[in-house]
């Protein structure tokens, strides 16, 4: 039967290798000993794929098919480096990471030529200059952040680092974040892993990231220790509190850190035994209903010394959200800044339901949280901070005319530490040596040369985003509006952002004339003793 089957002439090629070889090993035995083993090697496989009943490719196609696995397998970068084009998005172009890679480098960042984009797309968007452009001084932009009830206010840069955790991250990695964060003078959130050994040595002011998990401030049946959050808050380079609800690339999804994966310096930062799984609850343990939420915040902010306490969420039911701000109002606390983390952001892993089709974007997520607090006149108190696929000063600038008034980036700061996208961050086998536990690997990212790089970025991204300002005429970021951000909305229609959105008047929710749809249908059904609203038909 074999015989009769053509699908099995490359599995009879390689067994006729094995005579052939010694037949040649006597006149040439290097040649006929490379044919022989061939043979032998591809024989065998072959035999065993025959005989084998887990896999009916192979047992159809011996041979053959694992040359079709060994394709696959790379398939991905020979499409990243050979066959995508610059613009396509996968989920950062070729172009995103260029830019990236050249101001990390302190390359030149020009383009020659024009650009490279078709402008006539539907969904392009611009910013508008001025007749008369300004002229700053500094590339500087800070916003100051502290509410009412805050008593050590923090200025901020406009650009930080967005949370990922020592665990997640390497150990080279976290340090070389740090030391850059330390140099560039701007903030380097922690993730929820909390604050490692690497994030203490080199002294960048931190923003830490409290989750579901507590760690850092844990009892051990994994509830919040107010005494160790106390102890670990009123360091003096933790300088913000962030507590995360949810995240943008798997909101409403817990976590799991294998035992396997829990070293002793994981341990130490966590606050866990070595070597025991680390579970990450979808939910918290320490608050269950908006009033609760703001308690929580006004605790944080006592036991941290009045340090700036904000929430990270990704939006999802608006009512629920919605919770949290009338529960700000019933309360009389507020946070000192909201996160809005959009569902295009990243993670190292995470399910392809969630990534893919879960939570609010960015631009979505920003427009409801900006509006509801611009509703209750709190909109100038609290400020926002936004993630979510930000790579150059453009997509800060696009933002900041949506409302935000701080962008953190996440990925953006991989790349300039050497990341290539090799999409391999939850395997343990990062090719750069960002997203890995194997000192093999994380050695070959020499911080002493990549730190500069995260400086260099920093530096490069703010000064564009000067120019940025510069050409509108503007002198700050805060400055930009919903008029200077303009989109195609059709091959020959064009539209400020300003027209395509509707805006909430300040204060206009505390009199009940709101004259916006999401409030109008949403608003009435949320609840402050509760997250859980059943909604009415």
């Amino acid at each position: 039967m074999i015989l009769n089957n053509t699908r099995y002439i490359p599995w009879l090629l390689t067994l006729a290798a094995i005579p052939v070889g010694l037949v040649l090993a006597v006149a040439a035995p290097f040649w006929g000993g490379i044919v022989f083993t061939l043979g032998l090697v591809g024989g065998g496989y072959g035999l065993y794929d025959v005989i084998q009943n887990k896999s009916s490719v192979l047992k159809n196609y011996p041979v053959t098919a694992r040359l079709r696995f060994l394709f696959e397998s790379f398939r991905p970068e020979i499409r990243q480096y050979f066959l995508e084009s610059d613009h396509d998005e996968v989920p950062f172009s070729r172009e995103q990471r260029a830019l990236v890679y050249r101001r990390a480098k302190g390359m030149e960042g020009l383009r020659p030529f024009g650009t490279l984009k078709n402008q006539r797309n539907v969904g392009h968007l611009w910013i508008n200059h001025s007749m008369s452009p300004s002229h700053l001084e500094s590339s500087d932009f800070r916003v100051q952040v502290g509410s009412k009830d805050c008593t050590k206010p923090y200025s901020s840069s406009v650009l930080n680092i967005s949370g990922m955790s020592y665990g997640a991250l390497s150990p080279n990695a976290i340090l070389a974040l740090n030391k850059g964060a330390k140099v560039g003078g701007f903030a380097h959130t922690t993730g929820e892993g909390s604050i490692s050994r690497f994030h203490k040595e080199n002294g960048g002011d931190l923003i830490w990231q409290i989750a579901s998990g507590y760690f850092g401030c844990r009892n051990q049946d994994g509830t919040f220790n107010p005494d160790m959050f106390a102890e670990r808050s009123i360091d003096d380079q933790v300088k913000m509190i962030e507590i995360k609800l949810s995240q943008g690339a798997k909101p409403g999804h817990g976590g799991i850190l294998p035992g396997a994966k829990v070293t002793e310096a994981i341990a130490e930062a966590r606050g866990i035994p070595v070597g025991q799984d680390c579970h990450s609850p979808s939910r918290h343990s320490a608050f269950t209903t908006p009033l609760e939420l703001m308690t929580f915040i006004q605790k944080c902010r006592e036991l941290s010394g009045g340090k700036p306490v904000g929430i990270k969420l990704c939006v999802g039911h608006p009512w629920e959200f919605f919770g949290i701000a009338k529960a700000m109002i019933e309360s009389g606390t507020t946070p000192d800044f909201i996160t809005v983390d959009g569902s295009e952001g990243g993670t190292g892993a995470a399910p392809v339901e969630f990534a893919d089709h879960i939570g609010a974007p960015l631009r979505e997520g920003l427009m409801l949280v900006h509006n509801t607090l611009l509703g209750l006149g709190l909109r100038k108190e609290i400020k926002i901070v936004v993630s979510g696929k930000i790579i150059s000063a453009f997509d800060m600038s696009r933002t900041f005319c949506l409302g935000a008034d701080i962008c953190n980036m996440a990925r953006g700061f991989m790349f300039a530490i050497g990341c290539i996208q090799a999409q391999a961050c939850h395997t343990g086998h990062c090719p750069t040596g960002v997203t890995t536990q194997d000192q093999g690997r994380y050695k070959a990212l020499v911080v002493a040369d990549k730190f500069q790089r995260v400086a260099n970025f920093h530096n490069n991204t703010m000064d564009a985003l000067k120019e940025t300002i510069e050409a509108t005429g503007l002198q700050d970021a805060s400055e930009f509006t919903p008029h200077h951000l303009m989109m195609r909305i059709s091959s020959t229609d064009v539209r400020s952002a300003a027209s395509q959105y509707a805006w909430l008047e300040e204060g206009s929710l505390l009199t009940g004339k709101s004259n916006h749809p999401a409030f109008e249908k949403f608003w009435d059904m949320a609840r402050t003793d509760s997250f859980v609203v059943t909604q009415s038909s």
